[in-house]
């Protein structure tokens, strides 16, 4: 997806001020869609929250019938509050966190492994009544080989790591537009 750093910016500032707004009473300021017509496109995304460079949170949409900017602004929520994995977020945590948004593209069915373009790729497993979902840049973050990608994609879902590697699971890949608060300030 294109998107301009202004628009990336509006999406940080959101995610950001969503997870405030759970703290003090503040509204939301939804963009001037005319001006901005990317973030009223429909569009799955994932916000990622890292605290020192530790996951925090990450929840997200594969696809979704809502504006991108009210995507963004539900799965910040969803990633600070509702991430099993963690406790809820505290207020004094707030300034300490990093938010990286993930806009993914129409996922599309990958027929063998040998398609799975590291970096490049996110995947989604579906098997056994069970799904999973990593990030493209997952296998890069953990320097995973694409045989550990793939372990790490079947653990993701419940199943036993090396699924894939006695029958070919269901596989989807992705794209994503990945930008973080960070990466924002490298692009001005």
């Amino acid at each position: 997806m294109k998107i301009s750093t202004e628009e990336k910016l509006i999406l940080l500032n959101a995610a950001r001020d969503s997870i405030k707004s759970k703290f003090e009473e503040t509204e939301i300021q939804a963009p001037d869609y005319n001006k901005y017509p990317t973030l009223k496109s429909k569009s799955g995304a994932f916000v990622t929250l890292t605290e020192n460079k530790n996951l925090r949170g990450c929840i997200g949409y594969i696809i979704s019938n809502k504006k991108l900017f009210d995507t963004v602004c539900d799965a910040a929520i969803h990633a600070a509050f509702h991430d099993l994995r963690f406790y809820p977020l505290q207020k004094n945590e707030l300034e300490r966190i990093s938010i990286e948004i993930s806009i993914l593209s129409e996922p599309f069915p990958l027929k063998s492994y040998d398609e799975i373009k590291l970096g490049v790729h996110g995947l989604i497993i579906e098997e056994e009544g069970r799904r999973g979902l990593l990030l493209p840049q997952v296998p890069i973050e953990h320097k995973m080989n694409k045989e550990e990608y793939l372990d790490a994609i079947c653990q993701k879902a419940g199943l036993p790591k090396n699924l894939w590697r006695e029958k070919q699971v269901k596989l989807s890949g992705f794209t994503a537009t990945v930008f973080s608060e960070e990466s924002i300030k490298e692009e001005k």
